[in-house]
């Protein structure tokens, strides 16, 4: 699982920031979270593969989460593209999107699909074979969904040297039945327990975005034990006032919710163009838990 930091900003494209948008890749599949303004260019300028894309995951309908989505869109017609495209949101994208391909007489040349999700409950939004995405309830001034992304168990190993061990070479069944977890019955009725022919399967990974939202205990339950977790740290702490009227979250209270949540990493973003760099952001982050990141721009980060 790779995530890719395309945009980190919060309110306007200020110090070089871009607008929130997120890639994540797992195998053959690309998500893309959020789409601020300019996420085109961010895709080009950092050579992610977007037009693999099938689901796109939209916290909330703030400009600066969802203005760049339209462009996507007719770019992808220009291109004739035929897959469809499933947009994920809380109420009113399907609006946002219709009357924008109305007035502006886009040619819509792939289905797009519309799944409004509730936003004040986590619930599973989506699955594939590979992984689930659940909805995180955000504390916003809108509704706001996070989106929390875990694969599903995965079948386990096969002990290279139990194979020549036990003559299974070519017996696909035995393999078929051992990565299940069962037992192997050989033809003479001879029975190889599971355990000693498999290794566990490789750990499964999670990652949780989380922006736009003041802390929220909601957040904290949601995320719990996930490797990475992505959550905005709009403000420093002589910002706090601001960062409570705001519905937003300090650096400091990230790092909270973090330690709470007893995550394995935390990588801080949606920063306030009123900040030059995100120094001090980092250090109060830091004091309070240690395994904190920033979410530069072009940054790849694998789980």
């Amino acid at each position: 699982m790779k995530i890719t930091i395309l945009g980190n900003s919060s309110g306007g494209p200020f110090h070089g920031r871009h607008y929130t948008a997120q890639a994540l890749q797992l195998d053959a599949h690309l998500f893309l979270i959020d789409c601020g303004e300019g996420t085109q260019m961010q895709i080009h300028q950092h050579k992610v593969k977007a037009d693999r894309c099938k689901q796109l995951f939209i916290t909330h309908l703030h400009g600066d989460h969802v203005f760049g989505l339209m462009g996507l869109i007719t770019n992808w017609c220009l291109k004739k593209r035929e897959t469809p495209l499933t947009l994920f949101s809380p109420p009113g994208l399907r609006e946002l999107i219709e009357t924008t391909i109305r007035v502006c007489g886009v040619k819509m040349t792939y289905p797009l699909e519309f799944v409004e999700v509730d936003a004040s409950v986590s619930h599973l939004a989506f699955e594939n074979n590979q992984l689930e995405v659940w909805t995180i309830p955000l504390n916003h001034r809108s509704p706001t969904s996070g989106w929390l992304f875990r694969e599903k168990p995965k079948p386990l190993n096969i002990r290279p040297e139990a194979i020549a061990e036990f003559n299974l070479e070519g017996n696909i069944e035995a393999f078929k039945a051992a990565k299940a977890g069962k037992d192997v019955v050989l033809p003479d009725g001879a029975v190889i327990p599971n355990a000693a022919i498999t290794l566990p399967p490789l750990s499964l990974r999670s990652y949780a975005f989380c922006s736009d939202t003041a802390p929220s205990e909601k957040v904290i339950e949601t995320v719990r034990g996930v490797d990475l977790l992505y959550h905005e740290a709009t403000f420093c702490d002589e910002h706090l006032e601001e960062a409570a009227i705001s519905f937003h979250s300090t650096a400091r209270q990230a790092a909270e919710v973090a330690r709470a949540a007893g995550v394995g990493r935390l990588l801080l973003g949606h920063f306030s163009g009123r900040y030059t760099d995100e120094t001090r952001h980092l250090a109060e982050a830091q004091e309070v838990f240690k395994e904190t990141f920033v979410g530069t721009e072009g940054s790849d980060w694998l789980i």
